[in-house]
């Protein structure tokens, strides 16, 4: 099969990459002003190129990094428009094709939900009210034209993505290995996170199960409270975990980032994938690390 991968430089686009051409025809979709721009797009010229490559499936994960910047007002405008913007786009390329794709994987995240306490939540539970809640209900309401079409779309909510190249994980690392790691803010927050590994074998998993269609959460089925998480990202890599970051602190270094990365809490099951006969390679935490910190 021929694949198309927006977003095909980032951390999950690039393991996808990787693993899928092992097996299929795979091509990033560039933006116009990189080094490698065939096939490529401009968002902003709204000008799609794919140089006569007809994707049998699309994995649209371009968007702005949620977490590089301190949420300025500009910021969050990039942030949204970057992922609306670019969806519509590539929806609106998608049904002007003559070979349209078979299905189309996009990005949304576990935002969707909001900051829902000790809620156990699945892919059939409301949005919540948040700034990051909107911007997945959003993303994944640009994509229902191709459902009308006859296209089948599946919107990954991804959870925290652990791996060592990218992501939460990486920006943890440095203070852990220093010792400087801790809970943030209570600490009871739940963290719904999810090896790289399994994020790339839920995406095969999506691939080859046909009935599986709409939202689709991308968490491992045993989430974790955040004061477990720290305690047992120390204890992988042989550190204490004794310097805490209150809540007020987190607010004074992230602004409104902290109070919907660092303190909610999302308990998000994998329904969908554990229903379809996913086998998750790390169920849990320890599991994930060890496989991500020593591979």
């Amino acid at each position: 099969m021929q694949i198309l991968i927006t977003g095909s430089s980032g951390l999950i686009g690039s393991a996808l990459m990787h693993k899928l051409s092992e097996e299929h025809e795979c091509q990033g979709l560039k933006r116009t002003d990189s080094e490698i721009s065939q096939p490529d797009w401009n968002i902003s010229t709204k000008n799609i190129n794919l140089q006569g490559f007809e994707a049998d499936i699309i994995i649209h994960l371009a968007g702005e990094n949620i977490a590089a910047k301190r949420w300025s007002e500009k910021q969050k405008k990039e942030i949204y428009d970057s992922r609306i913007q670019s969806t519509r786009l590539l929806v609106e390329h998608i049904l002007s094709l003559s070979h349209r794709p078979q299905l189309v994987i996009s990005a949304s995240a576990i935002g969707y939900y909001g900051n829902r306490g000790d809620q156990t939540l699945t892919e059939d539970d409301a949005p919540g009210e948040d700034f990051v809640s909107r911007i997945s209900i959003d993303w994944e309401y640009e994509t229902r034209p191709l459902h009308t079409a006859g296209i089948r779309v599946v919107n990954i909510r991804s959870g925290l993505v652990l791996s060592q190249r990218g992501g939460a994980l990486k920006k943890m690392l440095l203070p852990f290995k220093l010792g400087l790691g801790g809970r943030v803010g209570t600490g009871q927050q739940f963290y719904s996170w999810i090896s790289i590994d399994d994020v790339v074998g839920a995406i095969e998993h999506i691939i080859s199960t046909p009935q599986l269609q709409g939202p689709v959460n991308l968490t491992a089925p045993e989430p974790v409270r955040n004061i477990t998480f720290t305690k047992q990202l120390a204890q992988a890599l042989n550190r204490p975990a004794f310097f805490p970051m209150p809540a007020f602190a987190a607010r004074l270094a992230f602004g409104e980032m902290a109070d919907e990365l660092l303190l909610a809490s999302t308990r998000v099951l994998p329904g969908k994938l554990l229903n379809s006969g996913y086998t998750f390679k790390h169920k849990t935490l320890p599991q994930a690390l060890e496989a991500v910190l020593h591979s």
